[in-house]
């Protein structure tokens, strides 16, 4: 029999450490966490925490691991030592943790091993240091899912009652505040007013006939501002009678640094701009390079070092052999003298080695075939950095040309790279498709200051200032790295979270917002300010860190958090009727069952329309077009204006009818071309078919048989165009002269 237990999580893990163990030791999976707290999603008053004693977690075996848990006790009651390897970090000590408070009893001789790498030399490193459970560590992810479990179990059946009682809603301590992130993000592009601009090329030749274009860089040594067609023409015609002369020609070197190697956050952010991964599917890929994969004869090896660092240090060892293959593959031109350290961040724990190959000898293409695609491109891309990160900087020769014309200032700017250095292997992927303000130029050799250049054309182009970018996975995880919200080990979880909650979606690889989405940041803000505050989440996250180094307890830190939110909250429970109402949008449509007023419900797949009559069961979809028109007054009696429908279509008439007989037509704000006094409103026809004609019929007789467009044709100038209703037509046309038009410019909605 075996001596020695070692525990895991993993049995993919425990299948390539039991190769390099031996016969010595038995090498078993826990499977995951075999504790957690109590899950009782009927009733999220039991929090599985005594906030009478110290907030002391109740944790309950998680179901189907009491039989996991029983072979360990087995085993461990027939070796001598039991050394629990689960990962290094503080998930990984708390399950540690876990499984000693159930063994210790059958075996007390319970060691803690770390192993960074899984390989040979990795796991003879940390059985060389073995040590107890450190329960600073443990107390620091207790903490986590203490406080997520109280803001998440207190919280959602708050935000379910205020929001829909007929859908599963819930709030995350982290998740809320990254919804926010993109929820504030997405109002920023709604409310964005796009500003024209212009931007002046001009093209010349030079004394020896070779051609040189440079951009408009200063007027009146300012930066140019070009607001629209009229000034561009105003500039233009003073271009064309000026002489133009080369002014300054500046040469230098320009040195281009490696990136760092990865740590978690950049590894989703390159793995999502390059590979498309989402941040999820990079670390699942991650796990399995770290656990081991199969390379044929020699079977199971980890190939990379542990996935969930924020430190960029790399080991002497690891240095020194990355530089021996640069220097082997690539020539000592592409060796830097002394090896390259990377600076910190001011919160890295600095527990672990940077993302790395476990060993040189891996090379990609030399594992390529026992790898799957997506294993392949991951572990390329990590080697690629890797090696890249500890070769010479690239040099570019750079150019600068400046053009004067009077107060005119023309610059051209080139670069060519001298020497590519790490760019050999590898280049960062542009983090978003924003244009660059710099143009490169391509610069004629033949050229001297003091030489006149002959003006050949000027280009003026017209540009639209561009709202911000909605997040992609990767800009996400840079934005709560910089704020300090969420940690490695948290990014993948919590965007995989606010896109299963049904809270955002992705569209072309960037996160939106859903209407439910916005309904719970709306109501998570407006009443727990503090909770959900980007400063407030990143000094909580700081609490944790200083529980994991001893300088904070887990009581202390779970007190000053639970009272102020626990007060709150109460003063929160007995408004609940009142939020609900103001968060309610009211609409002028009535109930078709029983006459009340319809108003807005979202749930996971958007808005629809729901009776304000509790007793009522009666819902409806929201308008297909998305509008919906807030309640309006009458102005004859003061009651409310309602949508009604009639034998020729849909109308508003006074709810007070028949005492009040107001009615007023649904118009498209669009003013008739013929009388220019009524709007064009929607009417049917006795066998339902949809026309447009004039509010002020029968003095005005005009109609129309398809959707006007209030845009003027770009052919007669015709006040509008239409949309025709046939399914076999495609663009716009014009009603008077039957001129086409493809599409419409991105400010007018069809």
């Amino acid at each position: 029999m075996a001596k020695n237990l070692l525990i895991v999580e993993s049995p993919s893990k425990a299948k390539t450490i039991s190769k390099y163990l031996g016969p010595d030791f038995i090498v078993e999976a826990s499977v995951g966490h075999v504790k957690d707290l109590p899950k009782n999603p009927k009733d999220k008053s039991k929090l599985g925490i005594d906030l009478e004693d110290d907030y002391k977690p109740r944790y309950v075996v998680i179901r189907g691991k009491k039989e996991i848990i029983e072979k360990l006790k087995s085993l461990a009651g027939k070796v001598s030592k039991v050394y629990i390897a689960t990962d290094p970090d503080r998930e990984g000590e708390a399950i540690a943790w876990h499984i000693k408070t159930e063994i210790e009893r059958i075996n007390p001789n319970i060691y803690r091993v770390l192993f960074t790498e899984i390989t040979r030399t990795g796991i003879e490193q940390g059985m060389r240091k073995p040590r107890s459970i450190d329960m600073n560590l443990v107390d620091a992810q207790q903490a986590r899912r203490v406080l997520d479990r109280i803001v998440g179990y207190r919280i959602s059946p708050f935000l379910k009652k205020v929001v829909n009682e007929k859908i599963s809603l819930s709030a995350g301590r982290v998740q809320s505040v990254a919804l926010r992130l993109i929820c504030e993000r997405e109002e920023e592009i709604r409310n964005f007013k796009p500003e024209e601009y212009w931007t002046i090329e001009a093209e010349f030749k030079t004394g020896s006939g070779e051609i040189l274009k440079a951009k408009l860089f200063k007027i009146d040594g300012k930066e140019p501002k070009i607001p629209d067609k009229e000034t561009a023409e105003k500039i233009l015609k003073e271009l064309k009678q000026k002489t133009f002369t080369i002014s300054n020609i500046q040469k230098k070197e320009v040195l281009k640094n490696p990136a760092p190697p990865f740590i978690t956050s950049t590894l989703q952010q390159e793995a999502n701009n390059k590979l498309k991964f989402s941040a999820k599917k990079t670390m699942l890929l991650a796990q399995q390079l770290y656990e081991g994969v199969d390379i044929g004869e020699e079977g199971r090896v980890g190939l990379i070092t542990y996935m969930r660092t924020d430190s960029t240090r790399i080991s002497d060892e690891a240095v020194n052999a990355v530089r021996e293959f640069i220097f082997n593959n690539y020539g000592k031109e592409y060796l830097p003298q002394v090896p390259r350290v990377y600076k910190k961040s001011k919160v890295s724990q600095d527990a672990h080695e940077a993302i790395r190959p476990t060993s040189m000898k891996y090379e990609p293409r030399a594992v390529k075939k026992y790898l799957s695609d997506d294993l392949f491109a991951l572990y390329e891309l990590i080697w690629n950095r890797f090696v890249a990160c500890q070769m010479t900087s690239a040099v570019l020769d750079q150019t600068v040309v400046d053009i004067v014309a009077d107060n005119y200032l023309f610059r051209a700017t080139g670069s060519v790279v001298k020497f590519n250095g790490f760019m050999q292997i590898y280049q960062e992927a542009s983090v978003d498709e924003k244009e660059s303000n710099e143009r490169e130029y391509k610069i004629p050799i033949n050229i001297k200051v003091g030489e006149i250049l002959k003006l050949t054309n000027l280009v003026p182009e017209q540009h639209f200032t561009k709202p911000p970018s909605r997040y992609t996975e990767a800009t996400l995880v840079k934005e709560l790295e910089s704020r300090g919200i969420g940690r490695p080990s948290t990014y993948a979880t919590i965007i995989s979270t606010i896109l299963e909650r049904g809270y955002v979606e992705l569209q072309e690889r960037r996160l939106v917002p859903t209407d439910l989405g916005f309904a719970v940041n709306k109501i998570l803000v407006a009443n727990f300010p503090d909770i959900f505050d980007y400063k407030f989440t990143a000094r909580m996250e700081e609490d944790l860190d200083e529980i994991a180094s001893g300088k904070k307890t887990y009581v202390k830190v779970v007190d000053s958090f639970f009272r102020p939110f626990e007060e709150h909250l109460q003063n929160l429970q007995e408004r609940k009727d009142e939020i609900r109402e103001l968060i309610q949008e009211e609409t002028n449509i009535i109930c078709e069952k029983c006459g009340s007023r319809m108003v807005v419900k979202v749930d996971k797949y958007g808005k629809y329309l729901v009776c304000s009559n509790e007793e009522c069961s009666y819902t409806m979809a929201f308008p297909a077009d998305g509008e919906l028109e807030k309640v309006r007054i009458c102005p004859e009696c003061g009651g409310r204006l309602i949508l009604r429908r009639g034998r020729f279509g849909k109308f508003y008439g006074c709810e007070n009818y028949p005492s009040c007989k107001y009615t007023e037509s649904i118009t498209t704000g669009i003013k008739c071309p013929e009388c220019l006094e009524g709007e064009l409103v929607e009417r049917k026809t006795k066998r339902k078919r949809t026309f447009y004609g004039c509010s002020n019929y029968p003095k005005c007789n005009f109609i129309l048989w398809d959707k006007p467009i209030e845009k003027p044709c770009p052919e007669c100038g015709y006040p509008l165009i239409v949309k025709p209703n046939r399914k076999t037509s495609s663009g716009y046309k014009c009603p008077r002269c039957s001129a086409k038009i493809e599409a419409l410019p991105d400010d007018v909605k069809a």
